[in-house]
């Protein structure tokens, strides 16, 4: 083959991938495994395969019969790694041959052109020792006993998968399907769970001590309408609005799986909380003992997160005048754990201490932030967890999907806006939580919907923004893909100024040589126009705090601490890179030396007090999780320390060491992936001012969602650049996930 000359033009943040590009005649596939390997190994040197990619290659190279089909092979199995490292499950050979930068984000369409997918299923047909059919496995194929597979990939149909994820997918698969099979409730516990939910809801549009009269009417009405053979809209109320939290509580109680999924202030914290409640009440009514419950997050930030919320959700249960109502309230746990110390990491592998042949001792696990689940991460909790024991999912759909491979909650509740419902599921819910499910929500005929749809329950109303938030409605239209009524929503925000209709959201366009409103933001938060005393904060309002409120008693440290970290939870900008002008890597810098220049910070580089770092790697000996976020203080005789939230939620604090954190970083700036499961008073956007392939609506939504009552966008351009074509893009990750016995009706 001819050798390309130049070398490609890196650009500062994604680089010109097309700079490289060979002339017409260089676009041919190669002839020989030779060649092939030297093609992706030029692919490697321009940056559009990663070392593991190349070398996945060379391997299968290596141990397989040479022969013309395996050239393919090599190829797809390359791209596959690629993928997934990008994220996808498997490569999809199909959608690579149609849309190939699209798919893959690199330019190597000139070199498929003469592929076909009828060609390249066949050449991995041909290669039995490299590639397997499931539909072709033979007892010689299963697991051996030290776990090792005989073919390192994996062909279904149009999808190939490297063997390890194309197991973790089917053993998810099957964790969830047995669990949909499984009845949660039994016919006599039906009453049981109708007088429960009127207890923890309150009659259907009523609340409060008037709850069982009302309740006793309605089953009497109830009773009527089915008899008629009404129910469904015919069963609602004109003008009342169905109550999603009730309704989602029912359809998770009827199976042992179900998702609960909702955009900020919708409740899913709340609903949760009095599902664990219904589940311990029929429990303790049926089988005279309490079930064992655990409660996880991916992240410790996210555990954190919730284990705050949950108290606060336990105590104000309605369970005063229930009998047995305080031990109810008793058995629901207020500890959160991360998934990986609820599994029992075992450092430097992949296995962890609860498996199928040490289960977890749990009859309930339920998972916040589900969106931040990787495949192989979910797979491991479907081993760990008793066959029967129910799973319920908790989380936005909306969001990032995960860092690693598979979007678990975004692909099981991809129908969860439509609904989909039988019309035997809406009877039932009309009948036990007496809540139409409107028309518009069920599933037009018995071919529509999946028994995967009855156990979604989407969340609809938000009560954190009400319908003149400008964080809610900028929320809505990026996730909706709006950008023509984005643009009218800046204009709006642009001419009513700071005092208008919507003072949530603001933006500032700057550049990289012209940054002083960014560090009058990053520093003050205050823009121009806003009241100091009313609007968002920076990073100065922390800091003052911590050298104001240093306590003298060295007892109240942790009180001090707390505190800080409590004021420093009020502002965070969000970064969409880790590199280049816009990054996290130069942000964090620039943020310290403008906080030192305005006397916040005593320096800006190595260990000072006011430093706040994200952990970026567990450590479990320190009992810290990637994600987790501390605070350098000066505690005892001006010595630094690490102060990090007590794990679950706690009011505790952890000190350690600075000398100890051997993988921890500066966090001024942080990537919207590791703000996953966070909140902030104040949350600010750094967009970049070139395309990346990580720049994606989810991307914009998710940060937009991390502020609860301020939100700033900083960035050049406006919605005819960047931001316009990344709120168009959307992610989509390849996988087999919903295929197959998933999709089964019954």
């Amino acid at each position: 083959m001819t050798q390309r000359s130049r070398k490609p033009v890196q650009d500062e943040l994604t680089g010109d991938l097309f700079a490289s590009l060979p002339e017409k005649e260089d676009v041919v596939l190669p002839t020989d495994v030779t060649g092939m390997l030297a093609l992706l190994a030029r692919w490697h040197e321009d940056g559009w395969l990663r070392r593991i990619d190349l070398e996945l290659a060379h391997f299968l190279a290596e141990g397989a019969e040479p022969s013309p089909a395996l050239l393919p092979v090599l190829l797809a199995a390359a791209l596959c790694s690629w993928q997934l490292g990008r994220g996808h499950v498997c490569l999809d050979l199909q959608a690579v041959l149609e849309q190939p930068m699209q798919v893959l984000s690199i330019p190597v369409e000139p070199w498929l052109q003469t592929l076909t997918l009828a060609d390249w299923q066949a050449a991995c047909v041909a290669c039995p020792s490299l590639v397997a059919q499931p539909s072709a496995m033979g007892p010689e194929d299963e697991m051996s006993a030290d776990g090792a597979r005989t073919t390192p990939l994996v062909l279904v149909q149009h999808r190939l998968y490297l063997r390890r994820f194309w197991q973790y997918e089917q053993d998810v698969q099957q964790g969830i399907r047995q669990r949909l099979m499984l009845p949660g409730l039994s016919g006599e516990e039906e009453p049981r769970l109708q007088e429960a939910l009127v207890v923890l809801f309150g009659g259907p549009g009523s609340a409060g001590a008037e709850h069982a009269a009302h309740a006793a009417t309605r089953s009497v009405h109830m009773a009527g309408m089915q008899a008629a053979g009404a129910v469904g809209d015919a069963a609602a109320e004109p003008g009342r609005r169905a109550d999603w939290q009730r309704i989602a509580c029912a359809l998770a109680a009827r199976r042992r799986f179900g998702l609960i999924t909702g955009g900020p202030g919708t409740g899913k914290t709340t609903t949760v909380i009095r599902l664990l409640a219904l589940l311990q009440w029929l429990a303790l009514a049926g089988q005279g003992q309490f079930l064992r419950i655990g409660l996880a997050a991916p992240t410790g930030k996210a555990a954190a997160r919730l284990g705050s919320s949950i108290s606060s959700a336990i105590d104000r249960l309605p369970l005063k005048d229930v009998p047995q109502g305080e031990a109810i309230r008793a058995a629901i746990p207020r500890s959160v754990s991360t998934l990986h110390r609820l599994l029992g990491s075992r450092p430097g592998t992949r296995h962890f201490r609860h498996d199928a042949r040490n289960p977890l001792p749990l009859d309930v696990l339920v998972i916040d932030e589900a969106s931040m689940i990787d495949l192989e991460m979910m797979a491991q909790v479907m081993h760990a967890l008793p066959p029967r024991a129910r799973l319920i999912l908790l989380g936005d759909k909306d969001q990032l999907a995960s860092v690693e491979a598979g979007a678990i909650l975004g692909e099981l509740c991809a129908h969860a806006r439509e609904g989909r419902y039988w019309p035997e599921t809406a009877d039932w819910v009309a009948r036990v939580a007496q809540e139409p499910i409107d028309r518009g929500l069920q599933a037009d005929g018995a071919e529509d919907g999946t028994l995967l749809d009855q156990s979604v329950g989407m969340l609809r109303h938000s009560h954190r923004f009400g319908a003149d938030s400008g964080i809610g409605r900028l929320a809505a239209l990026v996730n909706d893909g709006e950008v023509a009524r984005v643009q009218r929503l800046w204009d709006e925000v642009q001419a009513g100024g700071a005092s208008g209709q919507v003072p949530d959201i603001a933006r500032i366009e700057v550049d990289v040589e012209r940054w002083a409103a960014l560090r009058q933001l990053v520093v003050h938060g205050r823009l121009d126009g806003v009241p100091a005393d009313q609007g968002p904060v920076g990073y100065a309002h922390y800091l003052r705090w911590m050298h104001q409120n240093r306590p003298a008693d060295e007892a109240r440290l942790d009180d001090w601490a707390a505190g800080v970290l409590q004021a420093h939870g009020r502002f965070q900008l969000l970064c969409a890179l880790r590199q280049g002008s816009w990054g996290v890597d130069r942000l964090n810098r620039q943020i310290a030396l403008w906080l030192q220049s305005a006397g916040l910070l005593v320096a800006s580089e190595g260990w000072y007090a006011g430093r706040p770092v994200i952990v970026t790697r567990n450590d479990y000996e320190l009992g810290l999780m990637n994600g987790d976020v501390g605070i350098a203080l000066a505690a005892q005789g001006g010595r630094l320390r690490v102060a990090f939230p007590a794990e679950g939620g706690s009011h505790g604090i952890r000190w350690v060491l600075p000398s100890r954190l051997q993988a921890a970083e500066t966090v001024f700036a942080m990537t919207v992936h590791k703000a996953q499961g966070s909140e902030f008073v104040h949350a600010a956007l750094a967009m970049p001012a070139e395309l990346s392939p990580v720049l994606t609506r989810e991307l914009v939504y998710t940060a937009i969602t991390r502020a609860r009552r301020f939100f700033t966008l900083v960035g050049p351009g406006g919605l005819d650049g960047v931001l316009g074509q990344t709120i168009r893009r959307r992610v989509l990750r390849a996988s087999g996930l919903m295929a197959g016995v998933l999709q089964a009706r019954d």
